[in-house]
Order: structure tokens, then sequence, then C-alpha cells
């Protein structure tokens, strides 16, 4: 792998000779803008807007815009001059637990490759230290012509960096939740944990991109002239949960079905919610069961006796052995 950044990690009065090399890597389809009357490509070009003519790239440069809409021309010099000591180095500023780290502070992921046989040593050294402390480094570092802050940690044998962003480059998450008047029933909940459950853990190596699948399908379907897949029209929603109970249920019967589970038992923390009407009310009916079988034995009792006394009085021989069947 092209690596994108010569430097050094400053680990104390270590000094840690790396390569920066990219994480990650998108594999989303790009797609051109063309006419659509005669399918020609539209191109972006760089126009000076004085001398309204084309530039080549040799001959764009940086500036900034002052409030004033005057430029003030920066040049690379001008910025690899600045007096900042991360200029070529990621300095470890603290070593804290991962969970201080808020999510949504991770931008784009490095790995930090040694540069030469002497940086072996120390980069094992701060992986391993690391390992055994079970926290992360957050450093300093500049990166594409300013400052950034990162976060160290240890993947398989490899130091990977995440860029983080600036505390105060994360918005507050004011008027984004729902109103707090709004509340959700222990039974709902119960069935929201059912469902979780229910759908599990997964590998996350087993997931891929469906759309980026399907897009590669008609490329290759248009390409060869094939006939256009196209896909069932799904039904429009009205985009409001008319029963949420019924809803969690369906998701739980559903995600049992897709993980090849019986889907007619959704687990103890569902029936009594589905059914909790019908159980409530089966303690009655049970309770009343026991008399009443006692009275219809009863009563079968009394009318075998009369029965026996009736047939005793006629002394119908014919009758005798059916009585003997009905005994046995």
């Amino acid at each position: 792998m092209r690596s994108i950044w010569n430097g050094a990690i400053s680990f104390g009065l270590v000094s840690i000779p790396i390569k920066l090399v990219n994480a990650t890597e998108s594999h989303s389809i790009s797609f051109r803008q063309i006419h659509l009357e005669d399918g020609g490509r539209i191109r972006y070009r760089k126009v000076c807007e004085l001398e309204e003519r084309e530039v080549s790239s040799p001959e764009i440069g940086k500036a900034y815009e002052d409030a004033d809409g005057s430029m003030i021309p920066i040049t690379d010099e001008d910025l690899a001059s600045l007096p900042i000591p991360t200029a070529r180095t990621i300095e470890i500023v603290a070593f804290v637990p991962a969970d201080r780290i808020d999510p949504l502070q991770m931008d784009t992921a490095y790995y930090l490759a040694v540069n030469g046989v002497p940086a072996a040593k120390p980069y094992t050294l701060l992986r391993e230290a690391l390992k055994r402390s079970q926290k992360v480094a957050i450093a300093k570092f500049a990166l594409r012509g300013r400052e950034r802050l990162g976060m160290l940690r240890v993947v398989d044998d490899v130091i990977a960096m995440h860029g983080l962003l600036w505390p105060d480059e994360i918005r507050t998450p004011e008027s984004v939740a729902p109103d707090s008047s709004v509340t959700v029933r222990d039974k709902e909940l119960d069935l929201a944990d059912a469902l979780m459950d229910t759908l599990g853990e997964v590998d996350l190596n087993d997931l891929h991109d469906d759309y980026r699948e399907a897009v590669e399908e008609l490329i290759a379907a248009k390409a060869s002239g094939e006939k256009v897949p196209v896909a069932a029209s799904a039904e429009k929603g009205s985009g409001k949960v008319i029963d949420l109970m019924a809803a969690l249920e369906s998701s739980v019967r559903q995600a049992k079905v897709a993980r090849g589970e019986d889907a007619a038992d959704s687990g103890a923390d569902v029936k009594p919610l589905r059914k909790g009407p019908a159980r409530k009310a089966s303690p009655k009916p049970a309770s009343g069961k026991k008399p009443t079988a006692k009275k219809t034995a009863a009563k079968k009792t009394t009318a075998d006796a009369t029965k026996k006394t009736a047939t005793k009085k006629a002394t119908p021989a014919k009758k005798s052995a059916p009585r003997k069947r009905a005994s046995a």
C-alpha cells in the first residue's frame, strides 16, 4: 500500500519513524455526467475569471479570501514554515480508556507502518504497551494543511490511527430528540428486548453492499443489451406506526423465521405480552373446573345408583350384561 505521509511518532523521548497508509477504501460506483441529448461527457474546466481562460494545475495555488473579498495568497512553503511541532510528528499527548472516545468524533482511519528496520523495536514497544494497558493514545498531527487530533489503537499486530474531530466540531443534538413527553410502556420495552435478543449478533464480515451489487448487475445488463432487472414495486407506507406492539411482535416473528426458528414460539418474554389478558383470566376457570368435575361425578353416581335401583325392580335379564360392560 502506498504511503500518504511520512513522519514519526513522538512517544516521550522515543521517536518511531512511520509511514501513514490509508486503512480503508471506497468501493462505491462513481458516475460521469453526460449530455442527455448526445451522450457527450460533461467536464469541468478551471478558468481564471480575470483572464477568462482555462489554466493548468501548475498555475493554480491557494489563497485565503478576506472579509472584503480580497485574496491573500498562501504557499506550501508558508505552511511548511509554521512553528507547529506536529508538522512531521504524531505527538502522543495522553493515554485514556477507549470508552472515553465518543464514536461521533471518529473520522478517517489509517495504518501506521514502520519506516525502516530501526523503527521496529520502538514500534513494537508502543504496540505492546497499548495492548497491556488496554488504553488508546491521543495524539496531535498535521495533515493536508491543518493540525488534527488522532487516536492510536492496536489492530491485530498493527498500530492504527483514527483521525478525530476536534470537540468543538461536534454539533450539540439540541432540538433533535423527540418531545420529552413521549414515553414507552414496559411491555413495549420487553418486546423490543425480545426483538434484540432474536436478532442477536452478526459477523460483520458477512455483511455486504447489496446496492452496489445491484448497480453492477444493472451496468452489466445495459452493456450487454440484456433486459434490465426491475425490482417489485414496494408498497408506499404512511410513515406512521399504527400499532407499535403489533409491529414489534411481527418483527420478532420475522426475525425468528429468518434465523430458521419456529415463528410460533416467540419466547417467554413475548408470549405473556401477546396473550396477557387470556392468562390473567385463566386462573378463574382453572379453579372452577375441579368443583364442576366433582359435581358432575356426583350427579353421575346418583344417576347410576337410581338406574341400578330401577333395574333391580324390573329385573330384566337382558340388561345385566350391558350394565356389566358399562361398569367394566
